[in-house]
């Protein structure tokens, strides 16, 4: 399969002291917190289609699916646990407590679940490196009730799911666009797996490293990259065609993060003449993005990826780019 066999496995294994077994800090950062696999199984209840009661995808199956598929695929190697980020919790309250005041509610007579929910899992032996930074291969998903219509009968639900690396330096996620599959639709558990399966057996590991390590070969200079972000801030008022031509998913106060990390961030700050090479500056990005909510973080994500590509090969091919030129 393509995802391992331009590599020979043997090849990319490292030393299992050398192995991280989780990350440091949150892939995810935005009105998030963290659970584990046990309490979406056990503590949290199941949403169902209220027309005809049919159960949703539980937010553990998604995981654990997720988790067999990658296991059956790679038996040779090890995964980590998986980091879990949640939000929009839904409480409730089983029948017998029906009118009990709020403070007088035990344990046993509360429900909830959380609408949406995004995990990142990593198979750490295999590692590869784009400018010094160490990159763990990692899989991964979201999903988000808020997109189902649960008052209707039961109908295909949506996922999102992905495979590509983290940035062990920062926990920043890389994502090709071949790596996502966003518009994931199924009616069963079975089917998911089959999408986990065909998007896995998918990627190509190696083109993605390959237009990484090229971002690292080519910089803009300071006059450049103010030149880059005062294009980002017109990019809001542009007509909507051009948007259209041009598409570019960071938001106001993210386009402010990564103007101050230019100066501040200790990884991937400019250098002393105030040049930035382009890895660095796609580093400023995915950082930036994790201050996106659930919904969006990894379609923003490949949006980084695609807009860092597109100045790439701009500057190395010497052709028109509107974020560039005047």
């Amino acid at each position: 399969m393509e995802l391992i066999s331009n590599n020979p496995l043997q090849n990319q294994m490292i030393n299992e002291e050398n192995v991280v077994s989780g990350a440091s800090r949150n892939f995810i950062e935005a009105n998030t917190k963290e659970v584990n696999l046990q309490h979406l199984k056990e503590e949290c209840i199941i949403p169902v289609f209220s027309k005809d009661n049919e159960s949703t995808i539980s937010h553990y199956q998604f995981i654990q699916k997720t988790r067999e598929v990658v296991q059956d695929l790679f038996p040779e190697l090890d995964i980590t646990e998986p980091a879990i980020r949640v939000s929009h919790m839904v409480k409730g309250r089983v029948p017998s407590a029906i009118g009990k005041p709020a403070k007088e509610l035990l344990e046993s007579e509360k429900t909830l679940y959380y609408e949406r929910c995004a995990f990142v899992m990593e198979l750490p032996q295999i590692r590869e490196n784009i400018n010094g930074n160490s990159l763990a291969l990692t899989v991964g998903g979201v999903r988000s009730y808020n997109q189902e219509n649960l008052y209707s009968r039961k109908s295909p639900e949506k996922f999102k799911i992905f495979i590509g690396f983290k940035n062990m330096v920062c926990t920043n996620l890389c994502i090709s666009t071949d790596g996502l599959a966003d518009q994931v639709r199924v009616s069963s558990v079975n089917q998911f797996a089959d999408e986990v399966e065909k998007l896995l057996t998918g990627y190509d590991r190696e083109t993605h490293l390959r237009r990484m390590e090229l971002m690292s070969q080519v910089k803009l200079s300071e006059p450049q990259f103010a030149h880059f972000i005062g294009k980002l801030r017109m990019y809001q008022h542009i007509e909507k065609a051009e948007q259209d031509l041009l598409p570019m998913q960071l938001n106001d106060g993210q386009i402010n993060t990564v103007v101050r990390n230019y100066y501040k961030d200790p990884n991937f700050k400019r250098s002393e003449d105030g040049s930035i090479d382009l890895w660095r500056l796609y580093n400023l990005f995915t950082e930036a993005n994790k201050s996106s909510y659930i919904d969006n973080n990894f379609d923003r994500n490949v949006n980084a990826y695609e807009l860092t590509n597109n100045l790439v090969n701009s500057l190395k091919n010497q052709s028109y780019n509107w974020f560039l030129h005047n």
